[in-house]
């Protein structure tokens, strides 16, 4: 295995190593010369942490445009494209909804009553914030639909206003695609070199993530030790619960309700592809996998199979967006901030908003946590908090993205009039409906 090609590895080793230097040298901590390794471990990751914010908004906003702009372009926003953009939209919707109920009931980080921030040495530096964030009422949600209608959509990306940035690229991206086919591909050819642009620096970025993960992760061990990852259980915990509840609940529920299908044999079907996806962590390099299962086992036609999952990889990660929400809410919950209804509202606009254009983002749900943050208004220093059991959640997550993207490609298909899906009839299954 090659330690320089392989980041999940270099991450991993970081957290490792970050960990035991910061058991090491503790806060406080002098060595000869006068030298504080506290010092170098809180200024590496606050210079990635700065390095991940200056990516996020033109990022983000190539991102978007490009992605709903090419998904409608050259095939029309018609009935195909309005079916599996509104179950995307839908799963990846009561995916958030789910993990919000379950981190609110749970409250991992407030084991026992107590918010585990400042034992971490994590404590908000504007005591005002705290009391702004936990205000929220059923009337905030008339400002927060007032405040996703951006006045100034370059003002918004100035400062950083998350939510109406990522609503005017989606009703940008969307009017790029109804163009005529000139002006379409004029504007589409820019908003893809800004977005190859954009990944170019963020893959850049993320080259130094060890360095800048081991400096965070060495900071929280300097100032807590050992009692930094004792939260964490019940935070994976939770994360975990939701996940498996969107998988084995909700997903085969609209699988047998919406489409009429066995959602059993479904599973069955998809096996392989989830346990590549559970193992990679990626869900681009299992999209050959799945659309093989698809086509070829659960007998939809290649029209719907080569629409709906590609797409699927571009705007539908149900499982980031649901641990998104859990984990913005866990590290509200450890700086002892108990968001009120319209921050929360913020929260899951923002994961389900954001989660549309981060799929091909390299290293999405950092960058994804990152926007969620900066939405409410949280610092991204919580981030440290939840990148020890980060890979082992990625993997569960990425493969409830393709469980999802899977589950709506057959009951788009079924819903196309396609005759023979997840059945034993083969005979007719790539015949497009009459």
């Amino acid at each position: 295995m090659n330690l320089k090609r392989n980041l999940p590895l270099q991450i991993l080793l970081a957290l490792i190593l970050g960990g035991g230097a910061g058991l090491l040298w503790p806060r406080g901590h002098v060595l000869p010369g006068g030298f504080e390794p506290y010092a170098l471990f809180d200024f590496l990751g606050a210079l990635f942490l700065r390095a991940l914010r200056m990516v996020i908004v033109p990022l983000i906003t190539g991102s978007i445009i490009s992605g709903v702009a090419s998904a409608g372009s050259g095939r029309g926003l018609g009935r195909l494209f309005t079916r599996t953009f509104t179950w995307y939209i839908t799963t990846s919707l009561l995916a958030i909804l789910t993990g919000l109920i379950l981190v609110n009931l749970i409250r991992p980080g407030i084991p026992g009553g107590v918010p585990v921030g400042p034992e971490l040495g994590l404590t908000l530096q504007d005591p005002q914030m705290a009391a702004q964030l936990q205000q929220g009422s059923a009337s905030d949600l008339v400002g927060i639909i007032q405040r996703m209608v951006p006045v100034n959509p370059v003002a918004a990306a100035a400062e950083g206003q998350m939510l109406p940035l990522i609503f005017f690229c989606l009703l940008f991206g969307i009017a790029v695609g109804s163009l005529s086919p000139e002006h379409r591909a004029a504007q589409l050819l820019f908003w893809e070199s800004l977005f190859a642009v954009m990944m170019t620096i963020t893959g850049w970025v993320i080259m130094t993530a060890p360095l800048g993960i081991f400096g965070l992760m060495a900071k929280v061990t300097a100032t807590s030790g050992f009692a930094a990852f004792l939260p964490l259980l019940k935070y994976g915990l939770t994360v975990l619960a939701a996940l498996v509840f969107h998988a084995t609940v909700t997903l085969p529920l609209l699988v047998r309700l919406v489409g009429r299908l066995p959602a059993g044999r479904h599973a069955r079907i998809m096996a392989p592809a989830l346990l590549t996806a559970f193992s990679t962590r990626s869900s681009s390099a299992t999209l050959p996998l799945t659309m093989d299962r698809i086509e070829n086992g659960a007998g939809v036609s290649n029209r719907v199979t080569s629409f709906v999952l590609p797409l699927g990889a571009t705007i539908n990660m149900d499982g980031t967006a649901l641990y998104e929400c859990i984990a913005a809410l866990f590290i509200a919950q450890a700086y002892g901030v108990s968001l009120g209804l319209g921050a929360q509202v913020v929260v899951v606009l923002t994961a389900l908003l954001a989660s549309i254009g981060a799929a091909g983002i390299p290293a999405a749900g950092l960058v994804m946590i990152s926007i969620i943050l900066d939405a409410v208004g949280l610092p991204l220093e919580g981030i440290a908090l939840i990148l020890a059991i980060d890979p082992v959640l990625d993997m569960c997550r990425t493969a409830v993205n393709v469980w999802s993207d899977s589950c709506g490609a057959v009951v788009i298909a079924h819903n196309e009039g396609e005759l023979g899906v997840l059945t034993d009839i083969v005979g007719n299954n790539h015949q497009d409906p009459a």
